[in-house]
């Protein structure tokens, strides 16, 4: 399945030029991947840092296609590429009127003291659920 997300492109992300500003894209990233974790894995980041855990950023690479200008809609699109014991592995691309960026995202669940833990339970299950449902 892809989990679809809609930004638009704001002041706040451009720089003087008008367009987007290579360091947002990654903000924007994040919101997309916390909102995808409250959605659909019913674990918010508010949930997750209150008991010192969380989802860090273990790998990004991404590829810049065309730039973004302000007032745009981009649609960020989110799918699992590879869920593992303790990382999952995302990949996402943010479209208007073309391509805008590839992403490729891993991140690591870990515990209280950073180090990597397995997914709960619920987690997983929520993860698994959302892999193998019909896109």
């Amino acid at each position: 399945m892809i989990y679809h997300r809609p930004i638009q492109i704001e002041f706040n992300h451009c720089d003087p030029a008008g367009i987007v500003f290579y360091p947002r894209y990654f903000e924007m990233i994040n919101s997309v991947c916390e909102n995808f974790f409250k959605d659909v894995v019913r674990r918010s980041y508010a949930q997750m840092v209150g008991t010192r855990q969380g989802v860090p950023t273990a790998r990004i690479e991404t590829s810049f296609h065309a730039p973004s200008r302000l007032g745009e809609i981009l649609d960020f699109r989110l799918k699992i590429s590879h869920l593992g014991t303790s990382s999952i592995s995302f990949d996402i691309t943010a479209n208007g009127d073309s391509n805008r960026l590839t992403c490729t995202l891993t991140l690591v669940w870990i515990n209280p003291e950073g180090r990597p833990l397995p997914w709960p339970d619920d987690m997983r299950t929520n993860l698994l659920a959302f892999m193998e449902a019909p896109e």
